[in-house]
């Protein structure tokens, strides 16, 4: 009874191993081409290469607070720190917001910035823009921005339009005033001013 019973186990395990061999065998040609080997890597060969080399991080955010009570907001498209340069953050697509103890708030956007931690500054370049919540709008080619608070100046021309007309300048400094907690404008070297009627009782 015994050596029939293990016959039997013996030619029932012959006929289930193959089924069970070809069960899994089919499972993974179907797992196999279900995966698009194009699309399962989201970046290219080279874009890894250059990841690894340079360390890049995409869409970093950061978020704080500086000791005046001002919360700073920033975000980028991408954020590279290259291996030769420590200490040194390039960002493309930069994107700051400041919101002011006092309520007010202040935007940045550049095409591209350079930002030096222990220097405690941002070099921020192409088509710089800068808003506030009062109504004023500034544009520059290149911007300096300390990381630890509210201090934008430009070394060069700037643009500007606000309740009182259109705007231009040699240089510019954004800054807090430190006491109330506002910002200050401040335009210098050949300031030229389009005034519009009535146009700051809108």
């Amino acid at each position: 009874m015994q050596a029939d019973s293990y016959s039997r186990m013996v030619s029932w395990l012959k006929v289930l191993l193959p089924l069970m061999a070809l069960g899994l065998l089919s499972t993974l040609f179907l797992l196999s081409r279900a995966v698009d080997p194009q699309t399962s890597i989201p970046f290219a060969v080279k874009e890894i290469q250059d990841r690894l080399r340079e360390q890049i991080v995409t869409g970093p955010f950061y978020y704080g607070t500086t000791p005046e009570g001002d919360e700073i907001a920033f975000s980028a498209e991408t954020l590279t720190t290259p291996r030769d340069d420590v200490g040194t953050n390039h960002a493309e697509k930069v994107d700051v917001v400041m919101d002011l103890s006092s309520g007010g708030q202040v935007s940045l956007r550049s095409n591209s910035g350079i930002f030096d931690i222990a220097g405690n500054q941002a070099d921020l370049e192409g088509d710089v823009v800068i808003t506030t919540s009062t109504g004023y709008r500034v544009t520059s080619n290149r911007m300096l921005s300390e990381l630890s608070g509210l201090y934008v100046r430009s070394p060069g021309p700037v643009q500007s339009e606000g309740p009182f007309g259109t705007l231009n300048a040699g240089a510019m400094v954004l800054s807090s005033d430190g006491k109330e907690g506002g910002a200050h404008l401040v335009f210098t070297n050949g300031v030229k001013l389009v005034y519009v009627p009535g146009s700051d009782k809108e």
